[in-house]
Parts: structure tokens; sequence; C-alpha cells
């Protein structure tokens, strides 16, 4: 990929028919490489702390530790240089959900998501940029507006400045589980428009990330907008 280097991740599974796939996918790609490996979260920790990865992909149960205690330690609110964590599971649980958010995570996938929606998160993640699972993110965000007490992030804040339009339809679209790329198609401008846009939506908002993005879009009725 041009002069850049690839980006470096670590898989974290207890079955190795999963980390093989994971493996064999993400290094096929042009931008990215698969750098260390485990099977337990104990592993999984000390590999990331030694190798320092730019994402590191981590299952959820696993022995010796389990991916969201992992997460805690990688990237939580103490950690003071955080990695970048993506969660991907076969159990669509929302206490699964609301802990990797909590404890740092970048990104939630559920493991049926495909190798396309992997790949995606990893570079999302690389960017600082949040991906969670289309099915997931609708479900555990209209579950917030029912019970907001659950939700992984603050109450809905009001805006420090109104939001465009332009930005209300982003908005939107990040609330139906749309990745980036689809929203560009679906608004018919580039990649780079809406990550400005979802930068400026952060910042009126003040929102760490697309998750609480999407979480104010349900609170405040905007999530039923439409363009």
């Amino acid at each position: 990929m041009n002069d850049r280097s690839p980006i470096r991740v670590l898989i974290a599974d207890d079955q190795d028919m999963v980390r093989t796939g994971f493996r064999f996918f993400l290094d096929a790609q042009p931008d990215i490489t698969v750098v260390a490996e485990a099977a337990d979260g104990e592993t999984a920790v000390r590999l990331a702390r030694e190798v320092r990865p730019d994402v590191c992909l981590l299952d959820i149960r696993m022995p010796k530790l389990d991916g969201l205690e992992a997460t805690r330690l990688l990237a939580g609110p103490g950690v003071a240089d955080p990695l970048r964590v993506v969660v991907v599971t076969t159990f669509d649980l929302d206490e699964y959900v609301y802990g990797a958010l909590r404890g740092g995570a970048c990104g939630f996938l559920l493991k049926d998501s495909g190798p396309t929606l992997l790949a995606e998160a990893v570079r999302a993640a690389a960017v600082g940029d949040s991906l969670v699972s289309p099915s997931v993110t609708v479900r555990l965000l209209k579950h917030v507006t029912a019970e907001p007490d659950t939700a992984p992030g603050p109450e809905a804040p009001r805006p420090q400045e109104p939001l465009t339009e332009r930005e209300l339809d982003v908005v939107r679209l990040v609330a139906l589980g749309h990745t980036n790329a689809e929203i560009a198609a679906s608004m018919f401008v580039s990649l780079s428009t809406v990550k400005t846009h979802l930068g400026s939506i952060q910042l009126k908002l003040a929102a760490r990330n697309r998750v609480e993005i999407a979480a104010w879009a349900w609170r405040t009725g905007h999530a039923d907008d439409r363009p």
C-alpha cells in the first residue's frame, strides 16, 4: 500500500481455526499484517504490551482472562497508553456489548459479520474510528432509548452548536448501523467528507465515538428522520 506501513494486528481467540481464518484473510490485505496470536487472555495482554500492535482483535470467552477484562487492561480509562481493541465474538449479548464499549473497545463485531467488515473494523480502529456490527448497533441503541441507564456513554448532550442538515443525515445513517463507506455511497460524497462530518459532529455533541453519536440520535428521535 503505497509508502505507508501496514496496520499491525494481534489476534486473540481460543479456537485455532478462528485464528487461522482471521490471519489468512487479514494477511491477504495489502494494508494489514498479523504480527501476533494468542489462545488466551493472559497471553494476549502480555503480547499486546510487548509488540504494541496497531489493533488488537479479542474474543470474549477465552481461558485465564476473558476478552472484556483483557480489553480493560489494554484500553480502559486507567491505561496510560491505551491500545485500540476490537472485540470479535460469536455471542450477541447486550451485556458483552456494554462491557466491551465501557472497557475501552473501539469496535464490536460478530464473527458472522464477514471478512469484509472485519477488515473495515481493523482499518477504522487503526485511525481512531469506531465500528460496531450494524445489527448490534441498531438493537443496542433502540434498547438505549428505552433504558438510558444502560447506555455505553453519557446522557444525550445538548449540541454545543446546531448540527447542519448534512450532519444530521450522517447522524441518522450512523444510528442505523451504516459504515463510513455505506454513508459515503448513500450521500454521494467522498469517504473523507464523511469523516470530516463525523469529526464535526463529535465536537458538537462532545461524543467520544460513533456509538455515542448513534445513542444521541436514538434518544433525540433523529434516527427516525429522513433526509
